[in-house]
């Protein structure tokens, strides 16, 4: 594969999709990327129990969070691309409610002071 250095989400979510039509055969089911999701998140979760957390690994635990935030991200544009959106315009109009939504809230959150 190429350079993927400064991949653009566009370009991020034709890459899963080519992968997943090519080598993956198929898209599984919105339903089972879910689950999927679910999963990655849960080791996302344990990677940060253990290395930021009061729980100490086991031996031959995987701590990379960087590949699982990764699988995490591959699931998410998967089912992006499963059910029709836009993940560029969907990460702007966020960006724009939380423009909106939190211009001050958390400035003016007395537990972040």
């Amino acid at each position: 594969m190429s350079d993927f250095k400064d991949i653009s989400v566009a370009d991020f979510q034709k890459l899963v999709d080519q992968w997943i039509t090519t080598v993956g055969v198929r898209y599984f089911s919105p339903l089972t990327n879910m689950a999927i999701l679910a999963e990655e998140t849960g080791e996302i979760a344990r990677i940060m129990a253990r290395r930021f957390g009061d729980q100490s690994a086991k031996p031959g635990d995987n701590l990379d969070l960087a590949d699982e935030l990764a699988d995490l991200l591959w699931v998410a544009a998967a089912i992006a691309n499963q059910t029709g959106i836009n993940l560029t315009e969907a990460i702007h109009n966020n960006i724009a409610k939380k423009n909106v939504r939190d211009l001050d809230r958390h400035r003016n959150n007395p537990k972040l002071k």
